[in-house]
């Protein structure tokens, strides 16, 4: 029977290394001849024809006098529209002619990259293919321009520069614009001078290159793939684009798209890159034939003004670790237009146009792209969503609710399927985790410095760092945290909020709720800090959507403990998301008159407590008082009198962790300290802010199928509970055996299959399991964000689902075995199974099928389905793959499935009194599931059966020492009074 093999770092099914053959180099043949001949031809009616045409037909455009003043005071003629015509085309054929001068000089100057003529972008690409091809059949074409297959291609795309600039800062307030626009160019100022400085550092000696190879198969060689291979990471591609962009390749061409490669172009590599089929410099590699040592000398002298790339990423590095030693410390700033980073990635996914991200990827399939392109959000609302679940599954197995039992919750379909899987796609739960990391560890930080929390307005989360931006300056920031731009920002790099750990501590700034992005930097406002009221202007429909993304943050983000939100005139159907936090108040009078208790309230138990503000109960000596933030979200548009009255109330609010959101259709709110306005395309302003953001929304469509989420996951929705019927029966008798057999109750085995060689194995074997464990189908994003959370381009992905589709074979039929269906989801066929399909089968069959009728059939699904049980799921899976488990409830599943075919088989047992059977049943039951506490239960109840004191004794003893400190739960604790009164006593005797 095959079995998986765990990859080992020598196996690899990427090509194995080879010395690199030389390219042939193509040839001039009289197609090109003509080319050059007709490009002549059209050069010359467009350089000498046309205004040959002009002077006899028209004239020349200057007119024979200069009367300004006369001209104006003419009729407007026929003849003066020609002639306004005529001087236009003259000034196009004047345009056109100093771009093919430019182009012809720099095609015959050797320069890579030609002067740019002012407004002649189609013009000067028309000359530049028009020059080229003249040129083809020349010696020095071969060193010009990109094939004629660019001319769609915009000529901005061909000169967009290597390193943006930095640009201004992005900052809450006005006054502080001119001080980040300093700040900012000094730091491009400097990023400039380190820019140069590795290209002209680097040693001739340490220099590697890679030559493309043939493609073998249906594989093709990819930047992607040949990062993984030689530095150990597919991410970096963008270090080795970066080192090759806009190069002169041996045919003449250029890269200029990082999925646009061809075999025989050579790759200048990052000095770390390691493999056998690499070629040093040309000197240090005799085995490479002359020709191509030639061909990587010469493109290596193409490299003084291009390489430098990963160098730079790793000085930029190295810069910043050692400005944090001491001295003046380097910092990224959050700038609106960031230069592209290897160093660090971004607390969310990569950047748009370096990797596919979810909001841009052509196969998104119609999933909701607010959800994509919400990161903190979507992984608060799928954790928030696997905690209801499981909650609902253990309720329904412990009888929590009345008559209702299940074990399978109910499949999304429609709208709530697209939002679940967009959730799965764009949520990024490590990005939160670190930002709640760091917020703790920098309230433990200053509390064991005995220093007060500083009020933070907004957070900026830009190019993997972390930007608090302080109401006023606070001093230094504790250790690994750095000052920022100036003295109201403090820093954190993504390599040292790794390095946190969990710390027992109150979140510091459970307001922090993200607005939307600007650029690469998504900012966070703390709305619990604002000294008075944030109005929300726009359209009612525009600020429901913004309204709606605020309190689903806020009621399931990972970085906050306990809060009350308040949402008045929208979102009755929002508190399903987190009844406990999440509450609806009919009207702005009850608003009122809440809030006025609660203002009384707050401030009497601040004075009486002796603290300034709620961030002095959170940290130091009263650090156990934690003063929960009570945000109010009021879509509805309040009267003058109403807002005057909330902005009595909100004017000590920040002081006191209160914190409102008001929305208004004027724009206008009496009262109101910041202003905002959300407009119909999406975008969020606050000039007197400095903010121009692309806003987080939460439209009524996706709000409606969030919800349904989670009450459909809600134990008590509906008249008949959860169903009970698995998605997928299996035909368990001898007809029905599979084409292909995976065993993941246990290690990991396929049977069916030949073991795939190499690193990919990994790859295609998890992407299986994810399949298997989602018949209903599984969206192509869906499967790719699992099987690399961080991005991954489109090609990387298809080339997968190639070698899977390879891979699972076809059925006797030549149906394919891996699927899509019309909604473009991945399934797979029957003839495909697992033994936790064939487990849910045999013990539905056993319990709401034949086995209902027939004892003798029942006993023996049930004693089958056991056996199947080998250990938990996937018990063998490799250290950092199957992440998406963690969104996954099919781990909670498994243990009460075990748990109930264990318990049915014993009670079907001691229905014999067989009791030796039904321990054996039990045991091997809790084997798999050793918290659930019915079987405990039941094995007391057997092992009482046997009439052993001696055995019940020890059975007791073993309960105790396996429950520690928290003590045996309360049933069984009685269930043990009952059956063995003297327990404790022979508990305490035994030791």
């Amino acid at each position: 029977m095959p079995r998986r093999r765990s990859p080992s770092p020598s196996s690899s099914t990427a090509p194995r290394n080879r010395t690199p053959q030389p390219v042939r180099v193509r040839q001039r043949t009289f197609g090109d001849f003509v080319k050059a001949f007709l490009a002549f031809v059209a050069l010359a009616v467009l350089l000498v024809g046309v205004p040959a045409a002009l002077a006899m037909t028209a004239g020349w455009p200057f007119p024979e006098t200069f009367e300004p003043m006369e001209w104006l005071r003419q009729d407007i003629s026929v003849s003066t529209f020609l002639g306004i015509l005529t001087f236009v085309v003259w000034l196009a054929w004047a345009q056109f002619t100093a771009c093919v001068l430019v182009e012809m000089k720099a095609a015959l100057s050797g320069v890579g990259v030609p002067g740019r003529v002012p407004g002649a972008g189609p013009s000067q690409l028309l000359a530049r293919q028009l020059v080229a091809a003249l040129l083809l059949v020349g010696a020095t074409a071969a060193s010009f321009t990109p094939s004629l297959a660019q001319l769609g291609q915009t000529y901005d795309d061909n000169q967009r520069p290597t390193v943006a600039a930095a640009q201004q800062t992005p900052g809450l307030f006005a006054q502080q614009q001119e001080q980040a626009a300093g700040a900012a160019a000094a730091v491009a100022e400097q990023a400039s001078h380190t820019e140069a400085t590795p290209a002209a550092a680097k040693k001739q000696g340490d220099t590697k290159f890679y030559r493309i190879q043939p493609p073998e198969g249906r594989h093709h060689d990819s930047l992607w793939e040949i990062a993984e291979r030689h530095l150990g990471d597919g991410r970096r591609y963008k270090e080795i684009f970066e080192l090759n962009k806009d190069r002169v390749q041996p045919d003449g061409s250029r890269l200029s798209e990082a999925s646009l490669i061809r075999p025989g172009w050579i790759m200048e590599m990052p000095g770390d890159a390691r493999g056998g089929d690499l070629v040093e410099m040309p000197d240090d590699a005799p085995e490479v034939s002359p020709e191509v040592r030639q061909q990587i000398s010469d493109y290596a002298r193409t490299g003084d003004g291009a390489s430098g790339g990963g160098d730079q990423a790793q000085g930029g590095d190295q810069a910043q670790d050692s400005g944090s030693g001491g001295g003046a410390a380097h910092v990224d700033l959050p700038r609106q237009r960031p230069a592209p980073e290897t160093g660090h990635a971004d607390l969310r996914r990569p950047a748009p146009d370096q990797v596919a991200t979810p909001a841009q990827d052509s196969s998104s399939f119609g999933l909701p792209e607010a959800l994509l392109t919400a990161p903190l959000l979507a992984a608060g609302l799928l954790g928030a969503l696997g905690h209801r679940r499981r909650q609902a599954l253990w309720q329904s197995a412990f009888a929590g609710i009345g008559g209702r039992c299940g074990m399978e919750p109910p499949t999304p379909t429609g709208d709530a399927l697209d939002v679940q899987d967009a959730l799965l796609v764009g949520a990024d739960p490590e990005g939160v985790r670190l930002l709640d990391r760091s917020l703790r560890g920098l309230a433990a930080s200053l509390a064991a410095e005995s220093r007060p929390l500083p009020t933070v307005y907004a957070a900026w989360m830009s190019n993997g760092d972390l930007h608090l931006q302080l109401a006023q300056p606070s001093g230094k920031p504790p250790s690994p945290w750095q000052l920022g731009q100036d003295q109201t920002f403090w820093m954190l790099a993504r390599a040292d909020a790794e390095a946190y750990e969990d710390v027992d501590t109150a979140a510091p700034y459970p307001g922090l709720v993200s607005l939307g992005t600007m650029d690469d930097s998504r900012l966070l406002l703390n709305l619990e800090s604002v000294p008075g009221i944030v109005s929300l202007s726009g359209r009612e429909e525009d600020r429901a959507a913004v309204f709606a993304s605020v309190a689903a943050e806020l009621a399931t983000n990972g970085w906050s403990d306990r809060m009350t939100i308040t949402l008045v005139g929208f979102g009755e159907d929002l508190t399903a998301l987190a009844p406990s936090r999440l509450r609806h108040l009919d009207g702005i009078e009850a608003l009122i008159e809440t809030m006025e208790a609660e203002t009384r309230q707050r401030r009497g138990a601040l004075g009486a407590a002796g603290h300034d503000s709620v961030l002095t109960g959170r940290t130091g000596p009263a650090r156990h008082t934690r003063w929960a933030p009570h945000l109010v979200l009021l879509a509805a548009e309040p009267s003058p009198e109403d807002a005057m009255t909330l902005a009595e109330l909100a004017a000590d609010a920040g002081r006191l962790g209160i914190g409102y959101l008001v929305g208004t259709g004027s724009g206008d709110l009496p009262g109101a300290a910041w202003e905002m306005e959300i407009t119909a395309e999406g975008r969020l302003l606050a000039p007197l802010l400095g903010l121009e953001l692309d806003a987080q929304l939460l439209p009524a469509a996706q709000r409606r199928a969030v919800v349904e989420l989670f009450t459909d996951a809600d134990p008590e929705h509906g008249p008949d509970g959860p169903g009970t019927t698995p998605p997928f029966l299996v035909d368990i008798s001898e007809q029905g055996r599979p084409a292909v057999y995976a065993r993941l109750v246990g290690s990991y085995e396929i049977i069916g299959l030949e073991t795939p060689d190499g690193e990919r194995s990994a790859l295609l074997h998890e992407a299986l399991a994810l399949l298997l464990l989602h018949r209903e189908g599984v969206h192509p994003r869906v499967l790719s964000s699992a099987l690399w959370p961080r991005g991954v381009t489109d090609d990387v992905r298809e080339a997968l689902l190639d070698r899977l589709r390879d891979w699972l074979g076809t059925d006797p039929d030549g149906t394919p075995r891996l699927r899509t269906d019309d909604a473009g989801r991945l399934t797979l066929a029957k003839s495909v199974v697992s033994d936790l399909d064939v487990l849910r089968s045999l013990y539905h069959e056993a319990t709401q099928g034949k086995g209902v009728d027939s004892r003798a059939v029942r006993g023996r699904l049930l004693t089958d389905a056991l056996v199947l049980v080998r250990g938990p799921l996937l018990a063998d899976r490799p250290e950092g793959r199957y992440r998406w488990l963690t969104h996954e409830i099919v781990d909670a599943q498994l243990p009460l499935l075990v748990a109930d075919t264990g318990l049915a088989l014993a009670e079907f047992h001691m229905e014999k009194n067989r009791a030796e059977k039904a321990i054996e049943a039990l045991n091997a039951a809790l084997r798999t599931a050793p918290a659930d506490e019915r079987l405990w239960n039941e094995l007391l109840r057997a092992t009482h059966a046997l009439d052993d004191p001696e055995r019940l004794t020890a059975l007791a003893s073993d309960l105790v020492t396996r429950s520690g400190a928290r003590g045996l739960p309360p049933r069984t604790e009685a269930l043990l009074d009952e059956l063995l009164p003297t327990w404790r006593d022979a508990v305490a005797a035994a030791g």
